[in-house]
């Protein structure tokens, strides 16, 4: 496995990545209306739609785990140290993949001087970032097409050396 920085020509296969993975991950906690709010299908023929996917993956620290030259997960992490994306693909799942992107994000946070980190995670990614002393601050419901989706604001404070 590779690490490298997300560019635009990634934005295809990333959102690929993340339609799949919110469908066929998270059923155990979210039913088929919540995942088709959070993650709808990307018209093929919309450019403009794919361009805003693409500068909303590419704002700030942006990160992407590539196997045999296919992404595999990707991470991205606003200047401010708010992680907005952080998925991998479900057969990469427990073999440290998701882990070694979020190590970049955190690596990256501190080599920023941030004092916290933060997230809405799911209820999937709860479990994730509790393990890497992530703390729950909030549960929320936030609406996407009219449709409330459950999700846990969490913060991970950094210790400075």
């Amino acid at each position: 496995m590779k690490l490298r920085p997300l560019t635009h020509k990634d934005a295809r296969a990333c959102y690929a990545l993340f339609h799949r993975t919110v469908h066929g991950g998270t059923g155990a906690f979210y039913d088929a209306a919540q995942r088709a709010a959070w993650a709808p299908a990307l018209p093929h023929a919309s450019d403009a739609a794919l361009e805003t996917w693409a500068e909303r993956l590419t704002a700030g620290f942006s990160v992407c785990a590539t196997r045999w030259g296919r992404i595999r997960g990707f991470f991205t992490m606003g200047h401010d140290g708010h992680i907005d994306f952080a998925y991998v693909a479900l057969e990469e799942m427990g073999k440290g993949t998701a882990g070694r992107l979020y190590e970049a994000c955190e690596a990256e946070a501190r080599r920023l001087g941030l004092s916290h980190m933060e997230t809405e995670a799911s209820h999937l990614a709860r479990r994730f970032f509790e393990r890497r002393g992530w703390t729950v601050v909030a549960r929320q419901t936030v609406i996407r097409d009219s449709v409330g989706i459950e999700n846990f604001r969490m913060e991970k404070h950094l210790k400075r050396p």
